[in-house]
């Protein structure tokens, strides 16, 4: 079999793709009704809750210097009055602090509320701001059970407000192209994928330090990370998924260490601990955490091994769409290297990619992707990195959401209430499938009425 280089420049799918082209006008009015502000000759007036790491440099600093022109923020809320006097500071701002969400909405009168908090209380302040008559852009995910989902469903179907869940992974470019392969026809109706998600033993570890690590907060990673990977199977293959089976199990992290503490700057254990992580070489979450303990207790630098980690540290999970795919996907958390290996099996070939994840002494400057046809040659597609964090996604993402909320978008990347629930319920369908140890059907959850589209 015959192996190809594909220049980065190489367009024929999006020539080839009669579906794709016939589907824009389609997206388009999708994009319009997502559209959160109308009046691009008035600024947006922000509102942000939740002052941590993602609120203070993604939708804080980060939004302030590249779009001042465009928005202006009139609030900022966080239950630490700590962490707010520094993320005034740190994103650059002069508009009152609130630790009262409801003040700030009834005093600042914000276009947009944007939504960074603890995943379990998202559903609190989306509620409030849509009753309140604001748009919302909330962080993944957009919430953690199916009883919150539906009261976000209803909410916004009462208010006639919009809310758009910021899927950044599928604005990055080596996706997009994925998804202009999958639409083109290039490898027939797609039949099953394989998709395989490894975290590292640095970004891994990570989440079992944070709040992350308690189900009650976070949903288990099936929920919090997962809704990332769930959200692209979706919008790649364009169908309702239908039944979800699963099992998972903590057996590395939490109780499973031989020593453990409260967290890692006292720990008599830090000399010997493949996982001591010195929380002090950042000065910027010292002033954000560290400095601000004595406002909520938050420990971010919490022993990755402390006994009362609740949530799965590895997972596999089945999931059938209503168009017959099917998926067989799995997460690690404690592997040597991060990326993920992803197949899609079709009638006339297959698309794969192994994505390597770079590291801070890394520049990844690419991405392949792999076309093989049946009875035919294999090609290497290459595709550049875009610039900015999460291999260009979050750049694009933001672009659309403060820049030119009016902009075309023929891949329907933009995302709404109903995206961010089938990702979130196909999270929650495999937690409870492991649980209760059945199958569980995505219809059991809410109201939504689920379509088979057409297989791609």
């Amino acid at each position: 079999m015959k192996t190809k280089k594909t220049d980065p420049s190489r367009r024929k799918f999006l020539a080839k793709s009669a579906t794709l082209a016939a589907s824009t006008v389609f997206l388009n009015s999708i994009s319009e009704a997502l559209t959160l502000h109308n009046n691009p000759s008035e600024k947006m007036k922000i509102a942000l809750v939740g002052l941590g790491v993602r609120g203070t440099n993604m939708f804080g600093r980060d939004v302030k210097r590249v779009y001042e022109e465009q928005i202006d923020f009139v609030g900022l809320c966080d239950i630490n009055p700590g962490r707010l006097e520094h993320g005034k500071k740190y994103i650059g701002v002069e508009c009152p602090l609130y630790t009262d969400f409801d003040k700030m909405l009834v005093e600042s009168k914000p276009d947009v509320v944007i939504v960074t908090t603890v995943d379990n209380t998202h559903h609190e302040f989306i509620i409030k701001a849509l009753d309140f008559g604001s748009n919302v852009i909330t962080e993944k995910p957009m919430t953690t059970d199916q009883f919150k989902c539906q009261a976000i469903l209803d909410a916004e179907r009462k208010s006639g407000k919009k809310v758009i869940v910021t899927f950044n992974y599928r604005y990055s470019p080596h996706r997009q192209r994925m998804y202009e392969i999958l639409h083109s026809g290039e490898i027939g109706e797609v039949t099953s994928v394989d998709f395989h998600w490894y975290l590292n033993t640095s970004h891994g570890a990570d989440y079992f330090r944070r709040w992350h690590g308690y189900k009650e907060k976070g949903g288990t990673l099936l929920v919090h990370k997962s809704t990332h990977h769930f959200d692209l199977l979706n919008w790649w293959l364009d169908s309702d998924p239908e039944e979800v089976f699963a099992y998972g199990a903590l057996e590395f992290y939490g109780k499973n260490g031989k020593f453990r503490h409260t967290h890692c700057r006292p720990c008599p254990h830090k000399g010997k601990c493949d996982f001591y992580w010195d929380i002090t070489k950042s000065q910027n979450l010292v002033d954000l955490y560290v400095n601000n303990e004595q406002h909520d207790g938050y420990l971010r630098d919490g022993c990755v091994f402390r006994e009362d980690i609740d949530i799965y540290d590895k997972m596999a999970v089945q999931i059938r769409y209503m168009n017959g795919v099917q998926v067989s996907y799995s997460l690690t958390t404690y592997s040597p290297y991060e990326g993920y290996r992803i197949a899609f099996n079709g009638t006339k070939g297959r698309l794969e990619a192994w994505i390597k994840e770079s590291q801070p002494w890394q520049e990844m400057a690419h991405d392949e992707l792999r076309l093989t046809k049946n009875f035919g040659e294999t090609e290497i597609i290459t595709i550049p990195h875009g610039g900015g964090g999460h291999g260009g996604g979050d750049t694009r993402l933001k672009d659309k959401l403060f820049k030119d909320p009016n902009m075309a978008d023929p891949y329907r990347q933009s995302a709404g209430t109903r995206d961010g629930a089938m990702s979130i319920l196909v999270g929650i369908a495999a937690r409870t499938s492991i649980e209760s140890g059945r199958p569980v059907r995505i219809a059991e959850l809410t109201d939504i009425e689920l379509k088979k589209k057409g297989r791609i």
